[in-house]
């Protein structure tokens, strides 16, 4: 299945990882639109991107960054990808604030997973 390459094209994701261009978080924060109750704060939305990108340009986790690669060869656009990552890495958020569970690699790697599973 062939998708919307959104943003920008895989090549031009691959240098957005590498610092050769501004991080989606930091556009997100900048366009600084409005938003109503019920719908995505941007400002969170931002925090959340710049985790994944952070974790991307270190490659701390591994797993995000094959992940994150899975998801572009399958077709997915690099905002698409660091959304769904990000879905895992609020997952973990929640284990560890609402839960008050350790942060645990092992469960985040099985979030990972199962984002690839259900894209």
């Amino acid at each position: 299945m062939t998708r919307d390459v959104g943003i920008c094209s895989r090549a031009e994701g691959a240098n957005h990882m590498k610092g050769k261009r501004p991080g989606l978080a930091r556009e997100i924060r900048e366009a600084s639109h409005p938003y109503e109750e019920g719908t995505t704060n941007p400002h969170l939305k931002a925090a959340i991107l710049e985790v994944v990108e952070n974790q991307l340009r270190e490659n701390n986790p591994p797993e995000t960054r094959q992940t994150f690669e899975r998801l572009l060869a399958t077709g997915y656009s690099l905002q698409e990808a660091m959304e769904m990552i990000g879905s895992a890495v609020v997952g973990e958020i929640w284990a560890v604030l609402k839960e008050n569970k350790p942060y645990d690699a092992v469960r985040f790697r099985e979030a990972l997973k199962k984002v690839l599973e259900e894209g």
